[in-house]
């Protein structure tokens, strides 16, 4: 009788091992604990603020739907409000928000892409031989996106280009270069 293969317990360990859960779940705390800041900032310094403005009458930007009912000094029923403020914050909460993780974001990209320059040039630079350099006449007039190559791509380019040099130099009868006359 065969046992029962646990393809899925396999694949799940598979997935949690991966990096980019760990960051995932990093990023969701720092990401619930950033929000709580902006959601105090907003509640308590920019919501009084708002709701301090007043629009034609002292109630500010709540508008008031049903007023509280109250019997004996005692409230029976709340008053049923628009609380304008509330909503105006919970906007600014969003977009603050949005903001500060947009930054963060691209802040680790253009770091991300500053490292891959760096890692193309020194490869680059260990690969050219320094008689090999081309010209500055002859430089490239942009620098164009380069396309992402894989490392059996990268050793395919690099023994085609060892043969081309390769068909570059005749050899004569005596197995030495000759020179172009």
């Amino acid at each position: 009788m065969k046992k029962p293969k646990f393809k899925l317990l396999k694949e799940f360990k598979a997935f949690i091992s991966r990096g980019s859960v760990l960051d995932l779940a990093v990023g969701m705390i720092i990401g619930a604990a950033f929000t709580a800041i902006i959601t105090a900032v907003v509640n308590n310094i920019l919501q009084p603020l708002i709701n301090w403005i007043p629009i034609g009458d002292t109630n500010s930007l709540i508008t008031e739907l049903k007023p509280a009912v109250v019997q004996d000094g005692a409230v029976i029923h709340e008053a049923i409000v628009i609380n304008w403020g509330a909503v105006i914050s919970a906007v600014i909460t969003f977009l603050l928000t949005a903001l500060v993780l947009f930054a963060i974001v691209k802040a680790i990209n253009t770091a991300k892409a500053g490292a891959a320059k760096l890692k193309e040039a020194v490869e680059n630079k260990d690969e050219a031989p320094a008689e090999e350099a081309a010209p500055a006449e002859e430089a490239a007039p942009a620098e164009e996106p380069t396309p992402e190559i894989d490392n059996e791509s990268i050793a395919l380019l690099k023994e085609i280009r060892d043969l081309l040099k390769a068909q570059q130099q005749p050899i004569c009868k005596d197995d030495a270069p000759h020179d172009a006359e």
